[in-house]
């Protein structure tokens, strides 16, 4: 049995290369990986961006940065059984698009299987794209937590395999199924899968790059996914149709032994937490904490990708952080209307952001605050209450901000709201398709600006560490990390 791992290129949008053209180590994928390799499947991974980081086509909108859909294919070894194809971030879908068609173009009778990334905000549900794939060629769409049956796919497809024999595997799906009504699987032992397997990807080429998508200060790093899903009902967001609302989480002692494992096999000391919402269970992080203080294991961790500040329960459980070597952490107030936030269904408590925030800062743990715009029924006065929030965050000490125009992910409950763009790539966070994007893109340019200006007149001292940081190419925040990172994309673009 032998199946072919593909992941996508990364799109960069030409016109935005400061917010788009983010660095997404496929973790998900290296999961899937290590879960085939420990079933003794033969494995090829073909990772078209990590290959590749340096060449680039250029379209009317978008770069696509890896290798060609041509050259993918003639990578596909000839006695491969099946290839799975990452659908790793929406905006990469016409990528994923792109390498399907080229696969069966070239290679008709190889099954393609297209594969849901569950755990990432920056992701899509596959039930709505599912005509656009399998119009591409697609035969099938593995959905949910693709370990759980990604072995009993391998098999079926090495066989005598047809759609009359077909398994009854929940989230495995083609044409013609029902795909909303076909619940995808969960694996609630997180701790049972293997560690992600890293030996099978270029990752000299990833940490040659210089960035990623959380800050990144040291030569080498690797992303940690500790936990799965989110409870919360947030309306923009996808991860209540890919994870049905429903959190799973590692236990702290397996988290800190993969922390351990690649520290010796690998000699990587920093780790990027890329979970959607890693502090629910404040007495799993405070264990963590403690595991990797007891052992004294040289790390750091960052929160890259967001977490619920409120679930980060007082000043004990900020200063145990810092302790073991944490040193960022992204939140998410979203707004600083009350009436939004209710729209948006996001419950969010000011004063307990403010009290961590202000704790946070004061053990030097960086600070981010994410803040969505042009949300259905968001209006002048409640951006204005936004603003207010930014500078009062500001104050207290939060690092950088993050502003997101609202645009309609696939599965979010929002997304059949809109209408507009041309394809799935377009629905990024900077819409330029959006009536109303030139207005929010003022507000969110003036927003950037002022929020600098508070900064140096209330914490001077934190700009110029930060204008040194980026002269260093070692970041404590995003915002130090994302001019170079356009700077790189600009060049590629300009070849």
């Amino acid at each position: 049995m032998s199946a072919v791992l593909i992941n996508p290129n990364l799109v960069v949008q030409k016109n935005d290369t400061f917010t788009t053209g983010i660095i997404y180590m496929p973790v998900g994928l290296a999961s899937i990986a290590a879960v085939l390799g420990e079933a003794n499947i033969d494995i090829t991974v073909i990772d078209s961006f990590g290959v590749a980081p340096k060449s680039s086509r250029v379209t009317d909108k978008f770069m696509l940065v890896g290798l060609s859909p041509k050259e993918v294919v003639e990578l596909i070894p000839h006695d491969a059984k099946s290839a799975f194809v990452s659908a790793n971030q929406l905006i990469n879908h016409m990528s994923v698009v792109e390498i399907i068609s080229t696969i069966k173009k070239h290679r008709p009778e190889l099954p393609v299987v297209v594969l849901e990334n569950s755990q990432a905000v920056t992701a899509y549900a596959l039930k709505n794209a599912a005509k656009t794939l399998f119009k591409a060629g697609a035969d099938f769409l593995l959905l949910g937590d693709g370990e759980a049956k990604v072995v009993d796919v391998v098999k079926w497809l090495a066989g005598q395999w047809s759609m009359d024999n077909r398994p009854n595997i929940h989230g495995f799906v083609a044409a013609g199924d029902d795909v909303a009504s076909d619940p995808p699987p969960f694996i609630e032992e997180l701790d049972s899968l293997p560690f992600p397997a890293w030996e099978l990807f270029p990752l000299e080429n990833y940490w040659s790059m210089g960035f990623s998508h959380g800050p990144l200060s040291s030569k080498r790093y690797l992303p940690l996914l500790t936990s799965r899903g989110c409870p919360f009902p947030c309306k923009f967001c996808v991860i209540p149709a890919t994870s049905n609302r429903k959190w799973r989480a590692r236990s702290a002692k397996n988290v800190v032994d993969e922390m351990a494992h690649w520290r010796e096999k690998l000699q990587v000391e920093e780790f990027h937490i890329e979970d959607v919402n890693p502090t629910i269970q404040d007495k799993r992080i405070r264990a963590m904490c403690h595991e990797i203080i007891e052992r004294r294991l040289p790390v750091t961790w960052k929160i890259a990708a967001g977490t619920k500040v409120e679930s980060i329960r007082d000043i004990q459980s900020v200063e145990l952080m810092a302790r073991a070597g944490c040193k960022y952490v992204s939140i998410s107030p979203e707004s600083g209307s009350a009436k939004v936030l209710k729209l948006m269904g996001k419950p969010f408590n000011l004063e307990h952001a403010a009290e961590i925030i202000k704790a946070m800062s004061g053990v030097n743990i960086h600070t981010q605050a994410c803040f969505v715009l042009g949300f259905p029924g968001e209006d002048e006065e409640d951006r204005e209450m936004t603003w207010n929030m930014v500078k009062k965050l500001t104050k207290l000490g939060v690092d950088e901000i993050g502003l997101f125009i609202v645009t309609p992910v696939p599965g979010s409950e929002i997304f059949a709201e809109y209408s507009g763009y041309d394809s799935f790539s377009d629905l990024n966070f900077t819409p330029t398709w959006r009536d109303d994007y030139a207005q929010l893109a003022d507000f969110r340019m003036a927003l950037y600006k002022h929020f600098l200006f508070w900064k140096l007149l209330y914490h001077p001292l934190k700009i110029v560490k930060q204008c040194f940081n980026f002269l260093r190419r070692r970041f404590d925040t995003k915002m130090e990390m994302v001019p170079y990172k356009a700077i790189v994309w600009k060049r590629l673009q300009l070849k």
